[in-house]
């Protein structure tokens, strides 16, 4: 007797959006906005945003990386201390489909030209604190990205040395910009470096999947209640090497 392949626990239980969702912090923010417009989402130094501003700000800013040409398997650099810009950037790259590559503002031109060239960046978003090093960096760079510049008030010195300035970049971008969260929760959303102090900096790629269940598991475990205010002090360009499996995928050799 021959045994059938079919099985009926598996019959009409094909992935749909009626019976999955990929895990994704993108889904995050378009929450947050929807059911929490007015509260506050960002607070820094003279800038104060509510949900539904930041929201629409990383909108913008993946619709004027869209027309830059930039989808799904790109790097976009970013290289700044702890700065609105910098928040808005960790939704408004991945979802376009592009991967998020926070620079360590700590290393020097030679390890942030190999990480950029490594990393394949097409854009680099840069705060006008690092545009010495970036300079250095991107002349040592084949393949020059394009440099967009964080212009932040807050900060004295430095130049800008970018095609154009954040605010007038994503001013490109629409407001309508389609929020959609990736089809595989595996895909990457962030790569990040060791600081390469035995070598060449190492690639860690972070995936949609990890990044959503990490974030899920520090509010539950630091009982971050309905509303919590946060105080950012982490620089967000960390990545945390030895962690759980289930929130990496391997380094990039």
């Amino acid at each position: 007797m021959t045994k059938s392949n079919h099985n009926p626990y598996t019959l009409g239980l094909d992935q749909n959006p009626a019976n999955f969702t990929p895990l994704s912090p993108l889904s995050f923010i378009s929450r947050a906005a929807d059911v929490f417009p007015e509260r506050t989402a960002v607070i820094h130094a003279g800038v104060r945003r509510n949900w539904r501003e930041t929201f629409q700000r990383c909108r913008k800013l993946a619709s004027a990386l869209v027309k830059q040409g930039i989808g799904k398997g790109d790097t976009v650099a970013v290289m700044a201390p702890n700065l609105p810009e910098v928040f808005e950037a960790h939704f408004g790259v991945p979802v376009t489909g592009a991967v998020l590559n926070a620079l360590n503002i700590r290393l020097d031109a030679e390890a942030i030209a190999f990480i950029l060239q490594h990393g394949e960046a097409k854009v680099v978003i840069t705060d006008r604190e690092f545009s010495e090093v970036i300079q250095r960096a991107v002349r040592m760079m084949a393949h020059k990205p394009l440099v967009i510049d964080i212009d932040d008030p807050s900060y004295e010195g430095g130049e800008l040395i970018g095609e154009m300035d954040y605010e007038a970049f994503i001013a490109q971008g629409d407001d309508d910009f389609p929020w959609v969260l990736p089809e595989n929760e595996w895909d990457a959303i962030t790569l990040n470096y060791t600081s390469g102090t035995t070598g060449d900096p190492k690639g860690v790629v972070y995936h949609h999947r990890g990044a959503y269940l990490n974030a899920m598991s520090n509010a539950l475990s630091w009982d971050m209640g309905h509303h919590p205010v946060y105080l950012w002090t982490l620089p967000m360009f960390i990545a945390m090497v030895g962690v759980s499996p289930g929130r990496l995928r391997p380094q990039w050799a």
